[in-house]
């Protein structure tokens, strides 16, 4: 996949409003494999909503968003299966992690769709983002902090046109932050893929192509 459509796209919920100023929605705007995006909005203006459209979950707007100038509301659920194996991932801002597992279960369970990773990357990883000691920890004992960690591991599990981070460093200090970031910057680069990087307020510091006010 090498871009992402949007054609004056808008949410339903929003269809009432006369005062929406978006660089996004009801906007010609064309998301390129490669490059890094900054997406900011205030809370309620369609950010996950957002995520959610290009993962093909919600379908609730007007407009047409079109892979690859392909219509997405044409795609199969083998399509988006297939999109969302090794297309498209997603660090989700709730984290959607399996508390029961332990963090390194919770990494090999989306591994193991396309054995993407090595086991020795995995823990070079759990090592650089400093919860080595937590890998055969259940993820539900861990700090909000360190399980956002564990799910950008998670994330970063498949192969990926582009990865989309909502709110990625919302529980972290400076210092973890930056790693997280600089994580997924070489990681996309290693795939010459791109980053949508959504944020309410701070926002992981890098050298963004494009800032988006959504």
């Amino acid at each position: 996949m090498e871009k992402i459509t949007f054609n004056n796209v808008l949410p339903q919920v929003f269809a009432s409003r006369k005062d929406l100023i978006s660089d996004i929605w009801q906007t010609n705007l064309t998301l390129e494999k490669g490059k890094v995006y900054l997406i900011e909005a205030d809370s309620g203006l369609g950010k996950s909503t957002m995520c959610s459209y290009i993962l093909g979950w919600r379908h609730d707007y007007s407009g047409e968003i079109s892979f690859d100038n392909k219509n997405i509301s044409s795609l199969s659920i083998a399509d988006w299966t297939d999109i969302r194996r090794i297309h498209v991932s997603h660090l989700f801002q709730e984290l959607r992690l399996f508390p029961e597992l332990t963090a390194m279960e919770n990494v090999e369970i989306k591994n193991k769709l396309t054995n993407h990773l090595s086991k020795n990357q995995i823990v070079a990883w759990f090592e650089k983002l400093g919860i080595a000691d937590k890998q055969d920890v259940r993820v539900g004992k861990m700090s909000f902090g360190q399980q956002q960690r564990v799910a950008l591991i998670r994330a970063l599990a498949q192969p990926f046109d582009f990865l989309m981070a909502d709110e990625p460093i919302s529980h972290l200090d400076d210092g973890n932050s930056e790693i997280m970031g600089d994580l997924m910057l070489e990681e996309a680069h290693r795939q010459g893929a791109g980053l949508l990087i959504t944020s309410i307020g701070k926002h992981i510091d890098m050298k963004y192509d494009k800032v988006l006010k959504l």
